[in-house]
Order: C-alpha cells, then structure tokens, then sequence
C-alpha cells in the first residue's frame, strides 16, 4: 500500500511539473528583444553615457556573484535535507555535532566576498568621477521644486551666462552635446536634492552649502528623463526635467537662441532660496 501512494504520488509531480517547465519555457521564448535585453542588464537602462558602462559591468557582476553563491547555498541546503534525512529504520541524528573547518570557511568566505566587492565598488567609483578636461561646464541649481541648468563655458557663444530655469507649471530641459564631456557643479540655496538622470546610470546629491559634480559624456543622441531623487519635499514628485542630446552644432545654435530670447545673467542663476518663492506656486500653496 505504501509503494503504491509512493508511486502514485510520484507521478503526480511529474504531472504537474511538465505544465510548468512548458509554460516557463513558452514565457521566455515569448518575450520581447528589448525585454530579454533589459533581463541581460538586471533591470538597469541602456546605458546613454561612457560612465554609465563600466557601472552596469559592476551591476551585472554583482548579480552574477549573488546567483552563484544562492545556487550554492541552495545546493548544500538541499543536498543535506536529503542526504541527511531521517529514514523509517533510522534513529535521529545527533543535533550537537559540529565541522570546525566548515565553520572556519562559512566565517571568512563572506569577509572575502565583501572586501572583494567594496574593492571593484572603490575601482568603479574612482573611474566614473574621475575629473578631466572637460568640454563645457553647467551648473545646476536644485531648490524647491524644480532645476535651474547654467551654461556657464567661459568659450560659449554666450557671454557670460545663459540659462534656463523650469517652474511649477513648466518642466525645464537640459541640453547637451553627444561625444563631448559635460561637468555638472551641483547647487542648491534650500535643502538637499539629487540630481541624475536614469539613463546616464548616475546621480549625485545636492546639497546646501557644498558644491558637488561629477562628469557625463554621453554616446548617443535622443530625448531622456531626468528627476529628482531626494525627497525633498511636498512637491518633490515636480522634480522632474526633460534632458536633450544633441549635435554640437544644434547645441550652439541652442546657447545662441537662448541668449537671443534673453535669457543671460551676469552670475549664475540659483534659483528660488524658499519654497514659496519658485515661480508657479503661490505663497500659501509654498509654505504648507
């Protein structure tokens, strides 16, 4: 009676396992390119920028490690559930019993695998903010709620700076050349901020008082999304710019447009220093 619950029960998993491998099988040949690639990326964008490359290399290889080592883990979790199990005829095993060298080994693996990490992290960080002779310069103020982008290139078209500042009902655009690099001075007159745009895989606070950057070269034309990644407020969700990477010839032709409409102070601009001073919002609506 007993072999033939145990037979019949066998089979009842090999039912229910085929429908499922079938089905997973027909999921992953269903999906898209994009989403397949998307998969090979571990959720991360298509990196837009030459810093944003060698950060998704660091991504990828620190999911390649964490999958490696959950098999493992999960291999010797199951191996000894059935390798030690208890049988009919069998009495309990002893529950004291212990393997000084595999405690040794499952003690320093893990401080190896973190000194290794925090090793290729440091190497990654040291390269993609790495300062080097950059093409332009723009200074970005953060304040509540929205960007102002200072192009403030002592060799611009522009003399001597332009600027453009969004608004609580207008969401402003940074534009930027491709193939040449970018510095971004990060200021803020009111509470910390954090400027980065997902498809440049980077992103840095903002912070009152201090002046941070960091560099971009972006590789590819087209129209991105940029945010805000802080909480930093009530209307923190209108932290929100447009990003544009263009030729360097449109690029000039942009500077130069935007001085032509006036658009030209004599210092960079920084922005509304309270909340209720950014344009579009009222002063009550501000201070709540």
């Amino acid at each position: 009676m007993g072999l033939h619950n145990h037979q019949r029960s066998a089979w009842s998993w090999r039912r229910l396992a085929l429908p499922v491998v079938l089905g997973a099988v027909v999921f992953l040949s269903g999906c898209s390119v994009e989403l397949q690639e998307q998969w090979k990326r571990g959720g991360m964008p298509d990196p837009a920028s030459e810093q944003g490359e060698p950060i998704l290399q660091l991504w990828q290889g620190a999911w390649i490690a964490a999958l490696a080592t959950g098999i493992l883990v999960w291999g010797l979790i199951f191996w000894a559930i059935w390798r030690y199990r208890r049988r009919s005829d069998d009495e309990i095993p002893v529950q004291t019993r212990y393997n000084l060298p595999l405690e040794i080994f499952y003690t320093i693996a893990p401080i190896i695998m973190v000194v290794v990490f925090f090793s290729h992290t440091v190497r990654v960080q040291d390269e993609v903010l790495q300062d080097t002779a950059e093409d332009h310069v723009i200074n970005v103020v953060g304040q509540q709620w929205s960007w102002t982008f200072n192009y403030t290139d002592e060799d611009a078209v522009t003399a001597p700076n332009v600027y453009v500042s969004g608004t609580g009902g207008n969401i402003p655009t940074l534009v930027m050349p491709v193939d040449q690099t970018t510095q971004f001075n990060l200021y803020s007159p009111d509470v910390i901020h954090d400027f980065g745009v997902p498809s440049f895989l980077m992103k840095m606070d903002v912070i009152p008082g201090k002046i941070n950057h960091y560099e971009i070269t972006p590789t590819t034309t087209g129209t991105f999304k940029g945010k805000c990644y802080e909480l930093c407020g009530a209307y923190h969700s209108r932290m929100l710019f447009n990003v544009e990477i263009v030729t360097e010839s449109e690029f000039e032709a942009y500077l130069q447009d935007l001085e032509d409409q006036g658009f030209t102070s004599d210092a960079p601009v920084t922005g509304g220093g309270e909340a209720y001073t950014q344009a579009g919002l009222d002063s009550e609506e501000g201070a709540e």
